[in-house]
């Protein structure tokens, strides 16, 4: 079992920048590929980033892409986005998620893959 707890989110105006944190506890770290999705209001939960467990591989949605960067920590635990030119619509809560893997350069897209999910933090951007 993995428990796993996001931070850093916030009120931020378009154009500004956060950097959100997913801290993992449980079970070791090291075999977790990781994911980050949001939800906005109304909306279904979108697909932002993701990294293997071996940090080689990153794949982004299209929406965040040259704007967005997953990165890892094995040592802390910790999975890291670095959110840079934010937009309105970016506004939406922001999920962790984590999906033990084999592979080191798998990383995936969708929801239903990841077996584990934080309890979001919540990211709003002023127009």
């Amino acid at each position: 079992q993995v428990q796993l707890v996001e931070s850093g989110g916030g009120l931020v105006q378009a154009g500004g920048s956060l950097r959100l944190s997913c801290v993992a506890s449980g079970r070791t770290f090291r075999r977790y590929a990781m994911g980050w999705f949001r939800q906005a209001p109304g909306k279904e939960r979108e697909f932002v980033a993701a990294i293997s467990w071996s940090g080689v591989s990153t794949d982004y949605g299209d929406s965040v892409k040259g704007r967005f960067t997953i990165s890892r920590d094995i040592a802390k635990d910790t999975v890291y986005l670095q959110m840079n030119s934010l937009k309105h619509e970016d506004t939406a809560v922001y999920f962790c998620a984590a999906r033990r893997e084999a592979s080191d350069y798998w990383v995936g897209g969708l929801a239903s893959e990841y077996s584990y999910w934080g309890q979001g933090t919540q990211v709003t951007v002023s127009s």
